[in-house]
């Protein structure tokens, strides 16, 4: 589960915040389901002003921090959390520190890093999400840059395919089969097409299937495998839009809500005492098809499966060998 929170209807934006807690980046679409912001579904406006990378600038030496052991909080279930998060952990052993990434649910990874148990979090999504917790541990922490500006949630369909809006579908449901393939019943994206993006376009006229993850994966590879034409309802970031032929439908109503900013972090102080790993995680850009590629990589059953994190970043970077260099010399921003 980046980034203008502006939705068509006044429900869709408990909805959409509800969809991007309870889904995630995670591989069930499920997440922990305690990621917060109830209480502030617009948000705080000044997490939109950020750009990814703004603050970007060359890393001579990486080891020049006297502080060579750096702890990093990811979030179960969220896979952009461990594909940074470990791809953090390669560059910063090559340059000769010692990295230990914890695993959290967002409110005690808030809370380690808060208290400085552990030194940052990659996964901090605003201004909506996540919300709560900068409410509450805002005073204790420091921001190192944001790093993705599209994190959302979309209905997907086979990029060969005719509809090119959401509300195509609405004529076009035979192209389909007359079937939205969906993903839990309790997933807040299953919540949101209900009970926004469905009334919105009038899709009443197709079959809203509600399953699994898996199971709409399985169906997505399916139908591109066939050459047939498939819609899903998905959200980025995801592995699937680089293992599969997929592109979003337009959605001009804002129904399924708006982009959410990825943000790093850190402990209160943390740069004063790390400089160059500081400016490294504002050096930090993902785009779509590199953070899909990565994750594809680390998480997709026809790659590593998420069973050994490590050795699919190094696969990742050895495929993608100009991308560490453009980090650390503050140009992925430029890319």
């Amino acid at each position: 589960m980046t980034s203008k929170p502006r939705l068509a209807v006044g429900a869709a934006i408990v909805a959409s915040m509800l969809a991007l807690s309870a889904c995630g980046a995670s591989n069930s679409g499920s997440g922990s389901g305690d990621e917060g912001s109830a209480g502030a579904p617009q948000g705080d406006p000044k997490w939109l002003q950020c750009t990814p990378g703004e603050n970007s600038a060359s890393i001579d030496d990486l080891a020049s921090d006297s502080d060579k052991e750096i702890t990093i909080g990811a979030f179960n279930g969220w896979d952009e959390s461990f594909a940074v998060a470990h791809l953090t952990k390669y560059v910063l052993e090559d340059a000769g520190y010692t990295v230990d990434i914890q695993a959290f649910d967002a409110a005690p990874g808030y809370t380690a890093v808060a208290n400085g148990d552990i030194d940052f979090i990659v996964d901090a999504w605003l201004p909506i999400t996540h919300a709560d917790y900068l409410e509450e541990y805002g005073d204790k922490l420091d921001a190192q840059g944001c790093w993705y500006d599209n994190a959302k949630l979309t209905i997907a369909v086979n990029e060969d395919s005719p509809a090119q809006s959401i509300g195509d579908l609405k004529d076009m449901g035979d192209e389909y089969g007359g079937v939205l393939y969906g993903i839990e019943s309790g997933a807040g994206l299953t919540k949101t097409t209900e009970e926004s993006a469905i009334p919105t376009y009038g899709l009443d006229n197709l079959e809203f299937r509600v399953s699994s993850t898996p199971a709409m994966l399985a169906q997505l590879k399916k139908s591109t495998e066939a050459g047939e034409n498939v819609a899903v309802t998905l959200w980025r970031p995801h592995w699937a839009y680089d293992a599969f032929p997929v592109r979003d439908l337009e959605d001009p109503e804002g129904a399924m809500g708006d982009a959410e900013i990825l943000y790093t972090f850190s402990t209160k102080g943390f740069a004063d005492d790390n400089p160059a790993v500081a400016q490294l995680m504002n050096n930090f850009v993902f785009d779509d098809d590199h953070l899909a590629s990565l994750e594809n990589v680390m998480f997709s059953e026809d790659n590593f499966n998420g069973e050994d994190n490590d050795a699919a970043v190094a696969q990742w970077v050895s495929e993608n060998p100009d991308f560490v260099e453009q980090w650390t010399s503050g140009q992925l921003a430029a890319a």
